[in-house]
């Protein structure tokens, strides 16, 4: 069977050609009914461009409502984005640069790549289209500017809110035990309810994790819809707010593109407003609970001190006898003795075979040295008005060298077990 070769027409292969693929981005970037209007608008028209534009076929109209352009986390926008890399879709068109995205980093990461699987975009207001030969240096320019106005426009919110707070007037509270309604705290019966139980609980010695477990059982949660914490709870009682006062600019926007907030410490005015709302607690409650709250804290920073210090007395007077270094503590852990607390030679910690003194449990070397001091139990401000330096000279002999130069010398039989050596030593 001979071949046959025919002549093609390249004019006819261009005409059965595909049709284009076309979509639309549209974006308002806040929820007033005149902003929604204008997203519908958008809507209607790009969907009757598109569908009666000869050679092009329906993709989509992809919209986002009351979201900034300079935010990453648009819904409709990713789904766009998933889509085009799918290849479902041809081209995009929307009606400007800023309403495609205020931040020059998304705006240009996500046309690059769409320009790698070539999909069109079209800024109807610039006339640009960034598949041309000048597109993305254009693009680039005029995404500078948009991020600028983006600026711009935080700058005149932020002075905007400055205004407010001089006045006295919050922006937006979300707060467990009120609502923000028109401008003001109003309380939620049931959450004040809570808050003031919690509160003399506290009062009453209750823990945090008691609150939290209190809250639990209520089945209260916070704005979020989580569990709150014993620590947060404490936080809402120790707010100014739950006694009717505000304290204005907290914290403060560092960057109107990633809209990073830190705390305020002094570098924007704070301005307090006494008696703003109808407080949960009264004045004596709140006062009662922060003192209770400091109380507290000192108390356990104390304890912690005390803890401490029962280890410092041994801390840099123990030398080891072989090679003249220091012993420091370490906390040993075994599967069947638990932790335990030892003081170990820093070269036998390091590498064993060069000094074989090995470490010694601290109740060990606390029962010695209350016996070496003629005392019945183990005092560290006595030990160290008393004791200068220990002396490891060997496995089992321990001496104590007095601050009068006198030496005591005490011998015990502790063996580490074969477990005991094959426990996890931690700082």
């Amino acid at each position: 069977m001979g071949r046959t070769i025919q002549r093609v027409n390249f004019t006819a292969i261009q005409q059965a050609s595909k049709q284009k693929r076309v979509a639309a981005y549209a974006r308002v970037s806040n929820g007033k009914e005149t902003m929604l209007h204008s997203l519908s608008a958008q809507v209607s028209y790009y969907s009757s461009l598109i569908q009666k534009t000869p050679g092009w076929d329906y993709a989509g109209v992809y919209a986002d409502e009351a979201i900034s352009g300079t935010k990453n986390t648009r819904g409709e926008f990713q789904r766009m984005l998933a889509d085009c890399r799918a290849g479902k879709i041809d081209m995009i068109f929307t009606k400007s640069i800023s309403r495609f995205a205020r931040n020059t980093v998304t705006t240009l990461q996500a046309i690059r790549e769409l320009r790698l699987i070539g999909v069109d975009v079209y800024f109807e207001e610039q006339n640009i289209h960034t598949l041309g030969e000048e597109g993305e240096f254009i693009l680039t320019l005029l995404a500078a500017y948009a991020e600028e106005e983006a600026r711009s426009a935080s700058e005149n919110q932020r002075w905007r809110i400055q205004k407010q707070f001089q006045q006295g007037r919050p922006t937006s509270i979300d707060m467990f035990g009120f609502r923000f309604e028109n401008g003001r705290l109003e309380i939620i019966p049931e959450e004040a309810a809570l808050l003031r139980r919690a509160a003399e609980m506290y009062l009453d010695g209750a823990s945090q994790d008691d609150l939290a477990a209190m809250f639990r059982e209520a089945g209260a949660v916070g704005r979020h819809g989580a569990a709150i914490s014993g620590y947060g709870i404490l936080a809402l009682l120790c707010n100014e707010k739950i006694v009717g006062n505000l304290l204005l600019q907290k914290t403060h926007c560092i960057d109107p593109i990633s809209k990073i907030h830190k705390t305020n410490h002094g570098e924007w005015p704070q301005y307090f407003v006494e008696g703003s709302h109808e407080g949960i607690l009264d004045k004596e409650t709140y006062e009662r609970v922060l003192a209770e709250r400091a109380r507290r804290v000192k108390t356990l920073n104390m304890e912690d001190r005390d803890c401490s210090r029962k280890h410092r007395p041994f801390s840099s007077r123990i030398i080891c006898g072989k090679c003249g270094k220091h012993f420091f503590q370490r906390t040993w852990e075994t599967k069947k003795r638990g932790t335990r607390a030892v003081w170990v030679c820093k070269t036998h910690h390091r590498k064993s075979s060069v000094c074989e003194i090995e470490a010694i449990p601290e109740p060990l070397l606390e029962k010695l040295a209350a016996e070496a001091m003629g005392r019945r139990s183990f005092e560290a401000e006595y030990f160290r008005q008393k004791i200068r330096e220990i002396q490891v000279p060997e496995n089992g002999k321990v001496i104590f060298i007095f601050t009068d130069g006198h030496t005591v010398e005490k011998c015990h039989s502790f063996e580490w077990p074969k477990e005991g050596r094959s426990g996890v030593c931690r700082q």
